[in-house]
């Protein structure tokens, strides 16, 4: 039981980080993005090269998965976050498409569709460490540099983008950067999160960073609260405790467990769209500021 839990803990650490990092792009910046599992793989799978190849040291294998995964981000935004609102969104939906095929076909790389094996464990210093302390002090780390980033002139700029991008580009701010910059960070945290992942399963392979992850990853901000620091983190928290507590409820059989939480993930969000639209933390936030 003791395994079972720290094994969920550790998961919900490294899916707090993906909640928390698209949060960025999508709650600060307004930008919003159905391709975040892409850069959740590619940061998986970099983070297992550099595992399998080099050297199994999990602070290394972190920092080639960011690095992978936030240069890759930011030649891929660049043209992109020319679109805006709904040509984006389809954009971003192109790219988990053919990402999907990538994986599966790029086998050097990837292993195609049986994936890669043997990953070895999360090592500091040449110790084998469990995943959990890691992941959360890397979201911590991330959640530092969130909160000090969206009070820096910086974050400032962000958020006048999401709400006036118009205005914010006619005061001279250069809005394609910034937006840019922004999804950086938040894909070069999700690899992060992906070479967690990669040392925690000590196996990966394409069907973890499907399009059915990005929209899981996308309701945890939708639900939480967008624009939120903690908003994420509660959303993540709820919908990874979901399958944990389907599955132990007799009437519903262990191979429908999976069609269920899609239908409560589904009503979730348009119950929260209609009657609490800034999401469970962010309803919260904007009810106290009122007080």
């Amino acid at each position: 039981m003791t395994a079972y839990l720290t094994n969920l803990a550790s998961l919900g650490a490294i899916f707090c980080i993906l909640a928390a990092t698209l949060n960025v792009a999508v709650g600060y910046a307004g930008i919003f993005s159905v391709a975040h599992a892409v850069f959740f793989g590619l940061g998986a799978y970099a983070g297992a090269q550099v595992s399998l190849l080099l050297v199994p040291d999990a602070l290394l294998a972190m920092l080639a998965a960011a690095l992978v995964s936030g240069v890759l981000s930011l030649c891929l935004a660049l043209p992109a976050l020319r679109v805006r609102g709904e040509y984006f969104v389809a954009a971003s939906l192109g790219l988990q498409m053919m990402a999907v095929t990538l994986f599966s076909e790029a086998k050097t790389v990837t292993g195609g569709i049986g994936g890669l094996t043997g990953i070895p464990g999360p090592r500091l210093f040449g110790v084998e460490v469990s995943t959990l302390p890691v992941a959360l002090g890397a979201l911590a780390v991330i959640l530092l540099a969130t909160a000090l980033l969206m009070r820096s002139s910086f974050g400032r700029t962000l958020q006048a983008i999401r709400d006036a991008e118009s205005a914010a580009e006619a005061l001279g701010k250069n809005v394609a950067a910034a937006k840019a910059l922004a999804v950086a960070f938040a894909c070069a945290g999700a690899g992060v999160a992906g070479a967690l992942f990669a040392m925690h399963m000590q196996f990966v392979n394409v069907e973890s960073f499907t399009l059915d992850q990005s929209v899981l990853i996308m309701a945890m901000v939708i639900i939480g609260g967008t624009g939120t620091l903690w908003g994420p983190l509660v959303g993540a928290v709820i919908l990874l405790s979901l399958p944990a507590g389907l599955a132990f409820l007799p009437f519903i059989p262990s191979t429908e467990v999976g069609a269920v939480q899609q239908v409560i993930y589904g009503l979730a969000m348009t119950l929260l769209m209609i009657f609490r639209p800034a999401g469970l933390v962010g309803d919260l936030s904007r009810g106290k500021s009122h007080a």
